[in-house]
């Protein structure tokens, strides 16, 4: 692994430079860099805040981030991100854990458009089956929202976007492509605004042969297709009503088997403007993770649906806002294997004030929950900032969050424990961010104690105490036709009882992206490097850190028209995230190239 001091030094230089040097850019170009390097979240406090004014650390990958990068999976955008981990059973579809600040994909959630997506059997949510060409931007959100979202976001928040438009006119837009693997994808879409309605439409297909996740295994398969719909109305009145499907179906192999799987998101909403500082707003969704599974010791079906209604309420009162809601949702599981329960309800009411006096804002929130199945759990948070100037923000947070055990860690047969109780964090953090016209750096210190960790790699059993300590550091640039990124992470999660590191997590990592274009043309490339991790609780199974390349490059050559080449770890690296049960290396891929040809904007 490199050494981290030297890479923060370059990492520093490569920032620091170019920016020193742009000083005297168009104020038109300084107006579109502000907007992209202090973009709007919604995520964080349920309202539109920039990412200097939200109070909290957060990374927003936009449109054209994901654009230029055109990943073959969501989670290759994640990986290395601020306080970011990601490990795979392999590639293509393959089983996908995102950490966030050392927690794992159980202790975070997952949003599309707002909607909880995740499985009540596993937890976690299924991110190896999302396309990322359904998907027009990401906020990730680090820290505890379990006053604002419930259970399961100790570590953060994902949320995913799907594209809109206000553009009057159609916007078609149509990709094809493959590469190695015999790898195939294409997709299409349409999107557009008829008065006071706009709609969004949009589907794809990838299929591809795999390559062995096992050393000297066949090569393991994957196909999805996914479709999505999204229409909306907006009312003279100010009233506004909506819709949104999303569904993603496929096969996928995977070491011992294979499955067919159904991932889904449906929604309709409706906001009324009650009177001009009172808007009401509810949503009714539904999401669903269906697994068909066929191995070779046995068929078994996981379906699992998630219900929900949401009300929210925001007051305004010249600068400050108040959201006070209320929340209702079921989970239903219907699977071969016989779980003691299956189905568990969730009453909650929540509010969140948001407080400008500036130069100092405040944050507060509160949340009550009542499940029918593990009891009530309270959870809050205060956050604080000071604008030193027009450039610099501090900031400064307490929250706590919880995380309710599954139904595969209560009653699976071999496995779960009926006499887990759910997992309750305290988080505090500290951070610095300064934003410049074409620049913008961001610094955050955080520790997280967790009381009754759910881990184990047999039975499952609540860890005592936990405590994961870390440290944040990220930048981007946007000058005379270059973008840059860059991102690097210390993280330490450590079991309190033994000492030892908590399992399947990197302590240290490293990211840069950088961008260049050209006329017509674009270039660009990405570099992700992580330590070692160790696959067991005891910390004897230790797995090697490794470092990618990506190097990708565009050219237009015609009117809405561009072709896009990629090549994924370039250097071929033979890198391992996780292992099997039985100790085999769960293979990702090595080197591999990709073509595409798209239209549209």
């Amino acid at each position: 692994m490199p050494n981290y001091l030297s890479v923060s030094a370059a990492l520093a230089a490569l920032v620091v430079s170019p920016v020193v040097a742009a000083q005297s850019g168009a104020l038109g170009a300084q107006a579109d860099s502000q907007s992209t390097l202090n973009p709007v979240v919604v995520t964080a406090a349920l309202a539109p805040r920039t990412a200097n004014e939200s109070l909290s650390s957060v990374t927003v990958l936009d449109e054209a981030t994901l654009r230029r990068q055109d990943p073959v999976s969501i989670t290759d955008l994640f990986r290395g991100q601020p306080g970011v981990d990601v490990s795979t059973n392999g590639s293509f579809g393959k089983n996908s854990s995102v950490y966030i600040r050392g927690t794992g994909s159980g202790q975070n959630l997952l949003l599309i458009d707002g909607i909880r997506l995740r499985s009540a059997t596993s937890g976690g949510a299924a991110w190896s089956y999302l396309d990322p060409r359904m998907f027009e931007r990401a906020e990730i959100v680090r820290g505890p929202r379990g006053s604002l979202y419930g259970a399961d976001a100790i570590g953060g928040v994902v949320q995913l976007f799907t594209p809109q438009t206000s553009e009057e006119r159609p916007q078609p837009r149509f990709s094809i492509g493959g590469g190695s693997f015999d790898t195939q994808r294409v997709s299409a879409g349409i999107s557009g605004r008829e008065g006071g309605t706009r709609y969004s439409f949009a589907g794809s297909h990838f299929t591809t042969d795999g390559q062995p996740v096992r050393r000297n295994g066949e090569d393991k398969g994957y196909d999805n297709t996914s479709a999505l719909a999204r229409v909306s109305h907006t009312f003279e009145s100010g009233a506004e009503m909506g819709a949104l499907a999303l569904r993603a179906r496929g096969n996928n192999e995977y070491d011992g088997g294979e499955n067919d799987f159904v991932q889904q998101v449906a929604g309709i909403y409706g906001e009324l403007p009650i009177t001009n500082d009172w808007h009401s707003r509810l949503t009714l969704s539904e999401s669903r993770d269906e697994s068909d599974d066929f191995a070779s010791f046995g068929d078994s079906v996981f379906n699992t649906k998630v219900s929900t209604a949401r009300w929210e309420n925001t007051f305004t009162s010249g600068a400050h806002e108040l959201i006070a809601g209320a929340e209702y949702s079921e989970d239903k599981v219907a699977s071969t294997i016989e779980y003691n329960e299956t189905s568990r309800s969730n009453k909650a009411v929540f509010t969140q004030a948001l407080l400008d006096f500036s130069p100092l804002t405040l944050q507060a929130s509160l949340r009550f929950d009542d499940n029918e199945a593990y009891g009530d759990e309270v959870t809050g948070s205060l956050a604080a900032g000071y604008a030193l100037d027009n450039n610099h923000t501090l900031r400064a947070s307490y929250g706590t969050a919880f995380n309710a055990p599954t139904y595969n860690q209560l009653y699976y047969p071999g496995f779960g424990n009926p006499d887990l109780e759910s997992e309750t964090s305290e988080t505090v953090e500290a951070g610095v961010r300064g934003q410049y016209a074409q620049w913008f750096w961001d610094a955050a210190l955080y520790q997280t104690d967790i009381d009754n960790l759910i881990a184990g790699q047999g039975v499952q059993s609540n860890v005592p105490s936990s405590r994961i300590r870390g440290v944040e550091l990220a930048s981007g640039v946007e000058v005379n036709d270059w973008t840059l990124a860059a991102a690097l992470t210390y993280t330490d999660p450590e079991n309190r009882l033994t000492g030892n590191r908590l399992q399947n997590r990197a302590t240290q990592s490293v990211r840069l992206d950088i961008d260049r274009e050209l006329g017509k043309w674009s270039l660009g490339g990405s570099w992700v490097a992580q330590n070692h991790r160790y696959r067991d609780a005891q910390n004897q199974d230790r797995l090697s850190g490794y470092g990618l390349v990506n190097l990708r490059a565009g050219w237009q050559f015609a009117p809405l028209w561009s072709a896009r080449l990629s090549l994924e770890n370039v250097l071929d690296q033979d890198y391992v995230t996780t292992r099997s049960f039985d100790g085999a290396d769960y293979l990702n891929a090595g080197r591999a190239g990709f073509l595409s040809v798209h239209f549209g904007q």
